[in-house]
């Protein structure tokens, strides 16, 4: 082999999983850690893809992940291993037909600076860089295809129908809430500071938004901003808000059950007491996981990207530098510290 042809030798920086999460998560949870990687693909090892990670998502459904006591559709990280969730990167060396160097993906990997992809067919190579590649962590990407799925595959939103959505200045939220204004619906939001809520009414367009943190009944504020009720809930919170929207819910309302971050962190969640309006007011409540609409990818962007060229739609990231930072991003989601899509930035692009 030629010196030129020597493949490059790195460093590969990685977030590690201490042991399985009880309570509260910690920064202490989680370890930076080094392993050696050489940038270059086996001969032996076909249809495999290595890539450089350039943007890693923060999730509040990760920390389902830090246990050990779940449903097996969500399998627990393994401790002393990197923790795995959405990423953008680059392609540096691919024996799958379907990439080659150079090209731009998002999908699952580990949280780290270099990954081995062994069944790249589950990544998504994008296509449209006209776009910032941050994009892919967000507005174009997992949480773009959550909001759009749960809201018009569960809740088929009618023109005037009345929208409420928890966590609306969410990754996710915040996008719901602009999609049902464009169709046509009066949108309330829920956040848990009075600088969220003027950006869901300033930024966002909803037509009102409250700070929960400052409401002691909630079944009455609901009945103050809903007085008619709410035909449509978009749910990601859980426990106590759950409760008061089934007492303010229309007949035939819609429940599109995306998150419970309020239960993430307990060790006994919270029962639901008014599952009965579920009956008598003739409710569906349904819960959906994005990866079952992947299959609508093509469709999400055909309706998303004009959205975003004319500026009808808009998103706000909250961007951490450096894969060292990324233990105290994922943290920071459960006290609510950031506004809008948490992202890890670990190279420039």
């Amino acid at each position: 082999m030629a010196k030129d042809d020597v493949p490059e030798v790195v460093r590969n920086k990685r977030v590690i999983l201490r042991d399985y999460v009880t309570g509260f998560p910690k920064e202490s949870d989680m370890h930076i850690s080094f392993s050696t990687m050489i940038l270059k693909i086996p001969e032996n090892h076909k249809r495999v893809v290595l890539v450089k990670n350039l943007y890693l998502s923060c999730d509040p459904y990760m920390r389902l992940r830090m246990r050990n006591d779940q449903d097996p559709e969500f399998t627990p990280f393994t401790p002393g291993s990197p923790i795995t969730r959405f990423r953008v990167a680059q392609v540096l060396d691919s024996t799958h037909l379907g990439f080659k160097e150079g090209d731009f993906v998002w999908g699952t990997t580990g949280w780290e600076e270099y990954s081995f992809i062994a069944r790249p067919e589950r990544l998504f190579k994008i296509r449209h860089t006209d776009f910032p590649l941050s994009y892919y962590a967000r507005i174009l990407g997992m949480p773009g295809m959550t909001a759009c799925a749960g809201f018009y595959e569960v809740c088929s939103p009618k023109r005037g129908e009345y929208v409420f959505v928890s966590a609306a200045s969410g990754a996710v939220g915040q996008l719901v809430g602009q999609l049902a204004k464009l169709e046509g619906c009066y949108v309330v939001g829920s956040a848990g500071s009075s600088e969220k809520v003027q950006l869901l009414k300033e930024r966002f367009g909803f037509d009102d938004a409250f700070n929960y943190k400052d409401e002691h009944d909630l079944e009455a504020t609901l009945k103050r901003y809903f007085p008619e009720g709410i035909d449509i809930y978009f749910e990601n919170v859980g426990g106590k808000m759950l409760d008061a929207v089934l007492i303010n819910i229309r007949v035939r309302g819609r429940v599109a059950v995306c998150g419970m971050i309020s239960q993430y962190n307990l060790d006994q969640p919270q029962g639901t007491k008014n599952l009965m309006c579920l009956v008598y007011r003739r409710i569906r409540m349904e819960g959906f996981v994005v990866f079952d609409f992947c299959h609508l990818y093509s469709e999400f962007l055909h309706k998303m990207l004009p959205l975003i060229r004319d500026e009808r739609i808009t998103y706000m990231e909250d961007i951490a530098e450096g894969l060292v930072n990324a233990p105290a991003a994922l943290i920071g989601i459960f006290s609510g510290n950031n506004i809008g899509k948490k992202i890890v930035r670990v190279a420039p692009e």
